[in-house]
């Protein structure tokens, strides 16, 4: 194998490494981004549930009497 043979191989691997780490970290940024939009869906979801919490406890004087 002559040296522009072996430089054209490594030219032809480096460029398929590149496209492959790019497309790598589209995939990274778009994990990424679908990630951070679950996290501000769990922190509304929590905070909601935080909210709401008391209003759908029964207290015990509106509980029915242990007879029912």
């Amino acid at each position: 194998m002559s040296l522009d043979e072996r430089v054209m191989e490594l030219e032809s691997r480096l460029a398929f490494q590149d496209d492959t780490l790019q497309a790598l970290n589209d995939v990274l940024v778009t994990q990424q981004r679908s990630l951070e939009r679950l996290q501000r869906q769990v922190a509304a979801l929590i905070k909601r549930q935080d909210e709401m919490g008391g209003q759908f406890e029964a207290s015990e004087e509106d509980a029915p009497p242990p007879h029912y």
